[in-house]
């Protein structure tokens, strides 16, 4: 519903696979041509996959218990919080831009700034095959990374009062902040590239579960800090009125404050990791996916040109377009009609159980042959959810009162977004267990990295374009001044110099919205029943054949 409160279905996933090249170390010969295929249980899940897993040479002294490796588990925790303070951060600068009048087109160039996540299979197996074996394979790239992260947050800090607007009056300079803030997760996800690959190794195999643990655990934590902890302290309202005795203009914390607090936690960390945590030297390595950088690019095309993967790519890229107005639009159309952006970012807290628990439910309705059965029938419901998101918008300004809203609005809002949550995540596990149900075994991280890439792009580009249409499809008309329009931002500003305002008669997010559901039901009844026939190719047709 919001940047703030919206799932991630566009979020993490696994890098292209493990490679063993360094900068000091003559790069190997790719194998003989073969086909793809190692005997792994079709379907098995990714993180217990050998081909990713690295074994330290430790463990032939017997199994280590998960309190031998705390500190480890402690480190990993440490980093993923950190990972998640920038995706946090950028999620609330869509709601702080809203609260400042910014235009639907520029909210649209900012969303930019969540597609490297998406594509950062692109570089992924260079950070994997590029290192300094002295300093360590993870190290190498993690260490400078978090560096530059940290210099820049100090830096952005400096910055970001003016480019968000404060103080002289100015707008916000949204393609600066787009452009700042694509660099922040761009280097993000370089890190939890690093971070990843470093997970399956620093821990032993029988403890290596408790990756995906710190993981999700981690990034939540950090993201909440970064984007509901934050909004919270920033907001001057919410702090009088829960955190201070006596009223303050300005909220507890700043952007810029926030930024250099963390700027300097991340310097502190980074040294800490660099001086203090050694990476295991002698590696025991297990049968390698790929081989080479070069390799691993031509394989990632040979996949994606199979008949099977090619329509699984062209219809999931387009599956989602039913659900992007009301999935990128209607939270900031809720601040717009002045709900409290703090408040629609503290919803996320009670969901938290629910995106915990639904996967597990949901889980036992994919895990059999046809996961995509799940995916068609949660689809009309997500559907609807976009006429209701539109009545909630509609709803919102005549239950306003000047105390702000009453209690049942906020409680029609976190109702409305729990059942919604239950269809996206109904959709986003099918895709999840197909995607590994259909993974060629040998290549498994590379072939379910790509799947997921594409998956995590046919939720972005929907999203950007629903953004950028808003403004085009609002009609409005200028009252109080004759001979004048609010066509454009031009004729806005005539008109309000002529004495006269622009009034909204036709809002476009209700006209997106009807057009998307619309295209959506469409997809459902024409393209639906295809997508679902995928699931009863033969595995042959997901099965790619290398050649040298």
């Amino acid at each position: 519903m919001s940047p703030a409160i919206a799932a991630k279905e566009g979020g993490r996933q696994r890098r292209a696979g493990s490679h063993h090249h360094c900068v000091d170390v003559r790069s190997e010969a790719p194998p003989a041509p073969r086909l793809c295929g190692d005997g792994r249980p079709r379907g098995q899940p990714e993180a217990e996959a050998a081909p990713l897993l690295l074994l330290p040479p430790s463990e032939a002294a017997g199994p280590r218990g998960c309190r031998a490796e705390l500190g480890s588990i402690l480190l990993l925790l440490v980093l993923y919080v950190l990972q998640g303070i920038p995706l946090g951060l950028a999620g609330s600068v869509p709601l702080i831009l809203q609260s400042k009048s910014a235009s639907y087109t520029d909210q649209a160039f900012f969303s930019f700034v969540f597609w490297p996540f998406s594509l950062k299979l692109l570089w992924a197996p260079l950070v994997d095959a590029v290192y300094v074996r002295r300093f360590g394979r993870r190290k190498s790239w993690l260490v400078p990374t978090q560096y530059v992260l940290g210099l820049f947050m100090l830096y952005l800090s400096t910055r970001v009062d003016l480019l968000l607007g404060d103080g002289d009056g100015r707008g916000p300079d949204v393609v600066a902040l787009t452009v700042a803030f694509f660099l922040f997760e761009f280097l993000a996800a370089t890190q939890d590239i690093a971070v990843d690959g470093w997970a399956l190794t620093m821990l032993s195999r029988e403890n290596v579960g408790y990756a995906s643990t710190c993981n999700s655990v981690g990034q939540t934590a950090g993201y909440f800090l970064g984007n509901v902890l934050f909004l919270a302290l920033e907001s001057a309202a919410f702090c009088n009125k829960y955190l201070r005795s006596q009223p303050q203009p300005r909220g507890i914390v700043t952007l810029a404050d926030f930024l250099f607090f963390w700027g300097a936690v991340f310097l502190i960390t980074t040294t800490l990791v660099a001086l203090l945590k050694k990476e295991n030297k002698e590696l025991t390595p297990t049968k390698e996916e790929t081989k080479g950088i070069t390799d691993t690019y031509r394989l990632l095309f040979s996949i994606i040109k199979m008949p099977a993967v090619l329509t699984f790519c062209l219809l999931i890229l387009t599956a989602k377009v039913g659900f992007s107005a009301a999935d990128a639009v209607t939270g900031l159309k809720l601040v717009e009609e002045g709900v409290p952006k703090e408040h629609l970012a503290l919803l996320a807290v009670p969901m938290v159980p629910l995106q915990i628990i639904l996967p597990l439910i949901i889980s036992k309705y994919t895990a059999g042959p046809q996961p995509l059965n799940t995916f068609y029938k949660a689809m009309p419901f997500r559907l609807l959810f976009g006429l209701e998101f539109a009545f909630l918008v509609w709803w919102t300004p005549k239950v306003k009162h000047e105390g702000g809203f009453p209690i049942y609005y906020y409680i029609v809002v976190l109702l409305s977004y729990a059942l919604h949550q239950i269809t996206l995540y109904s959709m986003y596990v099918a895709i999840m267990a197909f995607n590994a149900k259909v993974s060629d075994p040998l290549i498994g991280g590379t072939y379910m990295t790509l799947l997921n890439t594409v998956s995590n792009l046919g939720g972005n580009w929907p999203s950007t374009v629903a953004l950028w249409l808003v403004d085009p499809l609002t009609v409005k008309e200028c009252v109080g001044a004759q001979e004048q329009t609010c066509g454009t931002t031009v004729a806005a500003e005539l008109c309000t110099k002529a004495g006269g305002s622009c009034v909204t008669t036709l809002d476009g997010y209700y006209v997106e919205s009807v057009i998307c559901v619309i295209l959506g039901f469409g997809w459902w009844f024409l393209l639906g029943p295809k997508f679902k026939k995928l699931q009863d190719e033969g595995q042959s047709s997901w099965k790619c054949k290398r050649t040298n």
